[in-house]
């Protein structure tokens, strides 16, 4: 029940936020959104990525090397911008300083994203990467989910993916400690598992690093039988 009270503040704080006028948060232009035109259009211009996993590439390459030598679980990655200024401090501010305020606007970047919205409209289900009962409890919100409903609510399904175990902090592992501590943390529901087959899934989370969240989440929607799956991300970091 408490969960639940909190999603529903936070709902209402970011549907608030939505409709407040506000200063732009990077050059401070008044009355913006969160991020004005000009600013979105400046910091956030499509780049040529790799079609696996949205690492950016060059020379008219569609698939990088590293995802030739080793496919990822997904078909498809697409990501909206490079983790860097001024996206870092606004994804900072999202899930960390407890302002879902950033939703909209993050979501409207990556409805904006080249071949975004027809992955959209072919996916039968979208699918938040789930959190752990633990970080629920210190976010008070899952800012993949609520990124996932300003993108697609009608095909949102926060009870596909399951999270098993809370795993230890990944920022600033490598790829190979990441894909240790995320096996078996996800699992499909058994009682939903099933109705997978076949069918054309997203997955959508807030930032891409090695994958590592992303390919385990995959792997077990993969089991179940999913057809084809396309991975959502607003920001892409630098491989490590």
């Amino acid at each position: 029940m408490f969960h639940k009270l909190l999603t529903g503040a936070s709902r209402h704080l970011a549907a608030l936020a939505g409709r407040v006028p506000s200063r732009c948060a990077v050059c401070h232009a008044w009355p913006a959104g969160r991020v004005c035109d000009s600013c979105a259009a400046r910091f956030a211009q499509p780049r040529p990525r790799c079609i696996r996993c949205a690492m950016p590439v060059h020379g008219g390459a569609v698939t990088c090397g590293t995802c030739l030598r080793e496919p990822p679980a997904v078909d498809t990655c697409l990501a909206a911008v490079d983790y860097g200024y001024p996206w870092a401090g606004a994804i900072a501010q999202y899930k960390f300083n407890g302002d879902p305020g950033w939703a909209a606007t993050l979501a409207m970047l990556l409805r904006s994203t080249p071949w975004v919205e027809p992955a959209l409209e072919a996916a039968q289900l979208v699918l938040p990467i789930p959190l752990s009962r633990q970080r629920m409890r210190e976010r008070g919100f899952n800012q993949a989910a609520l990124l996932a409903r300003h993108l697609a609510h009608g095909k949102v399904d926060n009870g596909v993916l399951l999270r098993l175990r809370a795993t230890e902090a990944q920022s600033g592992l490598p790829r190979s400690q990441r894909l240790r501590n995320l096996r078996v943390a996800f699992a499909v529901e058994p009682a939903r598992a099933a109705g997978l087959r076949g069918l054309r899934l997203v997955l959508i989370d807030d930032v891409m690093t090695t994958g590592a969240t992303l390919d385990a989440a995959a792997r077990v929607l993969r089991e179940a039988g999913a057809a084809h799956i396309t991975a959502l991300v607003v920001a892409r970091t630098d491989r490590t």
